[in-house]
């Protein structure tokens, strides 16, 4: 293989807890477009770090629900590659190494709060979107003494200790989002090494990312407010980081984000009642703003369409005329009389 130390690399990370749905299937048709119309390598990854939550058996099915669609990469848990193993659960050794390069950096401390105990904590400032109030430094300054006396009750997680410098912004340019300023210490020191042993998303997806040689990240913008913190993991680690570009969420006519409550949305539920992957992939791109309407279409086709300035920032919001079009692609085709 060819040296990829210039070359655009871009991953898909699914994290086998569930079958793919119609808006985890437009993430990885936009994260492929944006990789294949560079002409770079594209990397298929399983996030199964989560064993509470991730099954073994999905991921054959996830890789068939995207063959189907029309995708294919050029290094996954499938065909090997030079940067391998492509599965997180495999990779537990470079975690490690990473903890150890942070601790040797003095930016590691061991925390025995509960999350009931951040939740009750009357000091807690206001977090980070979605994940509740920042953690307030219960533990960080505890004494050596007091450390050991709480070891002898209770495993503690790790921490890592975000600037103290309330001047300190973390700022990036996000592809669809635009440009993003956050305070470093927004948020608070965060785990990357649970209580049970588990390490955080925040530390793998760091250092897989770094490992494989990933130059572009396309997700959802769920993970946005991730990114600064995995962008102090990148400068600890003295890791680049890649280019980011959030894609905005589908949501169903709820005001949910969509998932299997909505029906019919599930690739393999797609698949089994006969509908053709152009069909579903014409839909995509048309939710996308890559086509003016949701005429069938392969995946190839669309790698000479696709425009990063194309994609909107704004969440997408399926209609109730949406779900049961959506949904009448999911009759199997009558056979011709």
């Amino acid at each position: 293989m060819n040296d990829c130390k210039n070359t655009v690399r871009g991953r898909f990370a699914p994290t086998p807890s569930g079958l793919m749905h119609f808006g985890n299937a437009r993430t990885a048709l936009l994260s492929w477009l944006q990789i294949r119309a560079a002409g770079g390598a594209y990397v298929m990854r399983i996030e199964d770090i989560d064993m509470t939550r991730s099954r073994s058996h999905l991921v054959k099915a996830i890789l068939e629900d995207l063959q189907w669609l029309g995708l294919d990469w050029d290094e996954g848990p499938d065909k090997g590659g030079p940067y391998g193993p492509y599965t997180q659960s495999e990779r537990l050794e470079g975690y490690e190494a990473a903890l150890s390069k942070l601790r040797e950096q003095g930016l590691l401390y061991p925390c025995f709060c509960s999350r009931a105990d951040i939740l009750g904590a009357a000091s807690a400032p206001h977090g980070l979107a979605g994940e509740g109030p920042a953690y307030p430094g219960t533990c960080r300054c505890l004494s050596e003494e007091e450390r050991k006396e709480k070891e002898r009750h209770k495993t503690p997680s790790l921490r890592m200790k975000v600037p103290d410098d309330p001047e300190r912004v973390i700022t990036f340019h996000d592809q669809v989002a635009g440009s993003v300023s956050v305070p470093a210490s927004a948020g608070g020191d965060f785990i990357v090494k649970r209580a049970d042993g588990m390490f955080s998303y925040q530390l793998a997806v760091v250092v897989d990312d770094a490992e494989m040689k990933i130059t572009h990240v396309l997700r959802g913008s769920d993970l946005l407010d991730s990114t600064p913190r995995q962008l102090l993991l990148y400068e600890a680690l003295g890791y680049t980081p890649p280019s980011f570009a959030h894609v905005p969420l589908v949501y169903g006519p709820d005001g949910r984000r969509l998932a299997k409550r909505h029906g019919g949305i599930a690739l393999q539920a797609m698949r089994e009642r006969g509908v053709r992957p152009e069909a579903v992939v014409g839909w995509l791109a048309f939710m996308s703003g890559l086509t003016l309407e949701p005429v069938p279409l392969a995946a190839a086709e669309l790698v000479p369409l696709f425009d990063m300035s194309r994609l909107s920032a704004e969440p997408v919001r399926l209609t109730e005329e949406d779900m049961r079009a959506l949904q009448a692609y999911s009759l199997p085709e009558q056979p011709k009389r």
